[in-house]
């Protein structure tokens, strides 16, 4: 198959969409697919045909670490673009996109997983992994996600939505205060005193407008992969020291266990709880759920990352693995069941 990778963007994710675009374009290639990566905000200048596009045998490596040293740049440009109401993406990325069989969407954060770029490709008549444009945005928005969750039965921390200006009466110490849209836990704040409070709320408000105040739940965090509406084993993540946020999750300074020493009655439980928080959101293909367990084997779901990495470190190839599936094969079920989803 002709297959396109797109990643890159400019979400604060942006450099770890890079690393998940290599390693799947990669993947793709020893797959036997025509395969290439292309960063979807800046593109490319080369595109002359479909057919040179897709037999390029450039340097992966080489170009993920172009990109990477272009983050800094690409800020800049994509605040110019917005205020002159310019077009998100880059020059001949619809074109590559709509010359391929499908585009394996290595996005993650904004402009990517929140359901507007698949929008796009809907009206486009574009295939490409993954699921939806709604459920991409419902999952994307963490109130939206609270609300249609706690709806259909599914627990989640409570909490509350602040937006810039807004003033909140009481704070239930410990409380996490993170973005509403973020990814990665970029921007994220466990806060256990008053001072700290204001520094939590500036971060946070320092990346969106609109943020979340939650409580904070003690208890051992997981998370629970669904491919396809089956879940994978449960993996228990373990930061070495804090909590599992964005230095943690892509700094090796986390002990991941996968299956997660629980109880199979606590595993299964677990399990049934990810496929509902998919199923009530709408999501297609594949996600991973966090979850979090306290003491008294209470469980809640944190979030639902409906483009979940692809990295070294991540999660899913980690699960697939516990059952003998392995990278590659992991890239190929991804293709076959988001195919799946047209040809039904």
């Amino acid at each position: 198959m002709n297959i396109t990778v797109i990643a890159g963007g400019t979400s604060t994710e942006r450099d770890i969409s890079i690393v998940s675009g290599r390693m799947i374009c990669e993947s793709l290639r020893r797959n036997g697919h025509k395969a290439n990566m292309i960063d979807v905000f800046l593109g490319s200048d080369e595109y002359e045909n479909s057919e040179a596009f897709f037999n390029a045998d450039n340097d992966l490596a080489k170009l993920a670490d172009e990109l990477k040293a272009k983050t800094k740049s690409v800020v800049d440009e994509a605040a110019r673009r917005e205020e002159n109401r310019e077009a998100f993406f880059g020059k001949n990325v619809l074109d590559y996109c709509k010359a391929a069989d499908i585009v394996f969407m290595g996005l993650h954060g904004a402009n990517g997983e929140d359901g507007k770029v698949q929008a796009t490709f809907d009206l486009l008549g574009i295939r490409y992994t993954g699921t939806g444009y709604l459920s991409s945005a419902i999952s994307m928005d963490k109130q939206l996600t609270k609300t249609v969750l706690l709806m259909n039965d599914v627990p989640m921390p409570k909490g509350i939505t602040l937006r810039k200006g807004h003033k909140i009466e009481y704070v239930p110490f410990p409380c996490v205060v993170k973005p509403c849209c973020g990814g990665s836990s970029v921007g994220v704040s466990i806060v256990n005193k008053e001072e700290d409070f204001k520094q939590a709320l500036d971060l946070a408000f320092s990346l969106e407008d609109q943020i979340m105040v939650e409580e904070y739940v003690k208890g051992r965090e997981f998370s629970v992969a669904v491919i396809d509406g089956k879940a994978l084993p449960v993996i228990e993540i373990e930061p070495l020291e804090g909590f599992y946020d964005y230095k943690n999750k892509y700094s090796g300074n986390t002990k991941e266990t996968c299956p997660a020493d629980i109880t199979e009655e606590e595993s299964k439980k677990m399990q049934s709880i990810a496929v509902r928080a998919c199923n009530a959101v709408g999501i297609e293909t594949y996600s991973r759920v966090d979850i979090l367990m306290r003491e008294d084997s209470e469980m809640y779901v944190l979030e639902i990352n409906s483009l979940p990495g692809m990295t070294p470190t991540s999660l899913i190839p980690q699960e697939a693995a516990a059952i003998g599936v392995s990278y590659d094969e992991l890239t190929e079920k991804i293709i076959k069941c988001s195919m799946d989803k047209y040809n039904n």
